[in-house]
């Protein structure tokens, strides 16, 4: 039951602006104060005409999607309802109390229509990455380079079984000039170019969402995803990202992903950078040792069935190019194959009498085959470097800065799973979540400087308490004149009335009595 209180509240009436309403340390005034929108009309005006019906502010739909990430609301539709209840909300976009908010199907139709195979989205997050680096927030000395998988829209029991070609490696043409290179210095003729027909594999693709892949989570639980291959710097900030199916491996992600950042930053400004197990591949480290990066890269074990030989108990005899196995037996070069490892043979004469084939190989011919890619020397640099303290150092603060940037994006800013289908949308989608993500980041940091700046100029303090103070005092004055009047007002209206009602009275009584 509610109370009188109740009652006089809900029906009070009060003049105050939206502005006023809204909190002074609310996050959307932080980046309404950190961020001009106004570059948005520049990058879409060719997309709209002068002529027509007058359509919905770009910026006010940008700002919309913006709520939408920036406070993980799931859905356009809720989002929409948010806004209209939301005071900082209508005060971010510019609306009054009572100006209606556009439909939750405005920004799909104007997507569909106008910002689809635009760099609209793109151009948005890289203006918010410049202004970051402009007010020397991004640090490039370490980038920290990994991959989390967003869950697609799709029904994982509703798929089909389909035969693709393997696709080519991006760097086959310099690893076949690498190869022929390296045959040739071992007295071997170039290979031949291969007429075979093109391989092809059979992957699970997807009904609902043909873009999305199968990615297996473990041995028991599959879903449809996507891959968000992503870096950041050391304080957190997005610099580069790509978008894959779920089914594409990390190493292979990191190629287009490093090609953008290169294009995006300068290499010069790295020093390290820092990946998981998956990236420890010999392109990768022959890629970021030529750049003069050091690549910071985990132990991995190696991938050898129990009770055998490791690799790594195989010495290898660089000034003679051959291997020592642990009965001091030689393993010379071979070949080298057509995926750039060179192959290093034992006799099979010595090895058929040897104590320790059980524990060497299961070959039928008694023959143990020891491969070494062409890059070796690449890998072996990396691993070298793990044991260096600032590379240590680098490989530590992993966790604590791409693992956090993957885990706001999922728990504060909805990237755990998406309601969107194809890979175009799903790039938009986390477009705009790593903009907000970057922008957010930006704006608490602007605010902290100005509140610092604020605190340390004490004559400032002063002069801003004494002009308060002032006006303070200016607006009392003047609407206490103001209720004064009206009070007035009310008192004489109130007084001709009864004037009114006891003359009306008097001839009553006089006619009627």
């Amino acid at each position: 039951m509610m109370t009188r209180r109740d009652i006089d509240n809900r029906l009070q009436i009060e003049f105050n602006s939206v502005d006023a309403l809204v909190p002074e340390n609310h996050l959307i005034r932080k980046i309404d104060a950190a961020l001009d929108f106004n570059f948005i009309y520049d990058e879409v005006a060719e997309l709209y005409s002068a002529f027509g019906a007058p359509s919905i502010d770009p910026v006010v739909l940008i700002k919309i999607v913006m709520i939408q990430y920036l406070f993980g609301i799931p859905s356009m539709r809720q989002t929409i309802r948010e806004i209209e209840v939301n005071i900082a909300y209508r005060w971010f976009i510019g609306y009054s109390f009572t100006e209606k908010i556009p439909h939750f199907s405005t920004f799909n139709k104007n997507y569909e229509r106008r910002f689809k195979n635009t760099d609209l989205f793109n151009n948005i997050f890289t203006e918010i990455l410049e202004q970051a680096n402009k007010h020397g927030f991004i640090d490039l000395s370490e980038i920290y380079i990994d991959s989390t998988h967003i869950k697609a829209s799709a029904n994982k029991k509703k798929y089909t079984k389909k035969e693709i070609d393997v696709e080519a490696k991006r760097y086959q043409e310099e690893l076949e000039k690498e190869i022929d290179e390296d045959r040739k210095n071992h007295g071997k003729k170039p290979l031949k170019k291969e007429n075979k027909p093109t391989e092809t594999k059979v992957v699970t693709e997807s009904n609902t969402d043909p873009d999305s892949g199968m990615f297996f989570k473990n041995e028991k639980e599959k879903c449809f995803a996507y891959s968000a291959h992503t870096a950041c710097d050391k304080n957190n900030y997005i610099l580069e990202f790509d978008i894959t199916a779920g089914n594409v491996h990390d190493s292979v992600g990191f190629i287009d992903l490093y090609k953008k950042l290169k294009d995006r930053f300068s290499t010069d400004e790295i020093i390290a950078i820092a990946m998981d197990a998956g990236y420890i591949t010999p392109y990768i480290c022959k890629e970021l040792l030529e750049d003069n990066i050091l690549p910071s890269l985990p132990y991995k074990r190696p991938m050898t069935k129990d009770g055998f030989f490791k690799k790594y108990e195989y010495v290898y005899d660089e000034a003679n190019d051959c291997y020592i196995c642990p009965n001091f037996k030689i393993l010379k070069y071979s070949t080298t194959n057509r995926d750039g490892y060179r192959e290093y043979k034992s006799n099979p004469c010595e090895c058929s009498k040897c104590p320790y084939l059980n524990k060497c190989t299961n070959s039928k011919n008694n023959q143990k085959v020891i491969t070494h890619h062409i890059w070796q020397k690449f890998i072996d640099e990396a691993n070298h470097l793990r044991h260096d303290k600032y590379v240590k150092s680098v490989y530590k603060a992993r966790k604590e800065t791409i693992e956090r940037v993957f885990a706001d994006a999922k728990e504060k800013h909805g990237m755990r799973y998406t309601h969107l289908r194809s890979l175009a949308k799903i790039t938009m989608e986390v477009t705009l979540i790593y903009a907000c993500m970057n922008l957010k980041k930006m704006a608490n940091r602007l605010w902290k400087r100005r509140d610092s700046y604020r605190s340390d100029s004490t004559f400032s303090n002063c002069i801003i308490k004494i002009y308060s103070l002032i006006l303070n005092l200016i607006t009392k004055s003047i609407f206490s004149n103001l209720r004064k009047c009206f009070l007035s007002t009310i008192c004489n209206w109130k007084l001709s009335f009864q004037l009114f009602f006891i003359s009306y009275l008097y001839h009553f009584f006089q006619i009627y009595v």
